[in-house]
């Protein structure tokens, strides 16, 4: 038995050094992320900065539209301040007295048979 059991220990001793020096060698060569994990990572990080970008893209043409927008109104608002000084203009000139000096300045005669009154709605 002497020399089984020393042959069968030796044979145990081996197994044991040849399990512990793969593994050591497996342990080098592995790395941190499979090639697959890696590309995944390299997909998400290109996904994360092309909405950056898109979103960037997007606020700057917000921005240049907003911008358009209030160049409008400020036009509208110079626009309704000059049609309502042509309006207030058109009420002094079109006012019952200027016509009736006009008139006279011309040589026109007021007949009172042929005046019609014509109402505004």
């Amino acid at each position: 038995m002497s020399n089984l059991a020393r042959e069968l220990q030796h044979q145990q001793q081996q197994r044991g050094q040849e399990n512990v020096r793969p593994s050591k060698a497996k342990d080098r060569s592995t790395f941190w992320l499979t090639p697959g994990e890696k590309l995944l990572g390299l997909a998400f990080a290109g996904m994360v900065c092309y909405g950056a970008i898109q979103m960037i893209s997007n606020q700057s043409q917000i921005y240049q539209v907003n911008k358009d927008i209030q160049q409008v109104q400020t036009s509208i608002k110079e626009q309704q301040k000059v049609n309502g000084d042509l309006q207030v203009q058109v009420s002094e000139l079109s006012s019952y007295e200027r016509i009736r000096d006009k008139a006279k300045k011309m040589g026109l005669v007021q007949n009172e048979n042929n005046v019609k009154v014509v109402q505004e709605k």
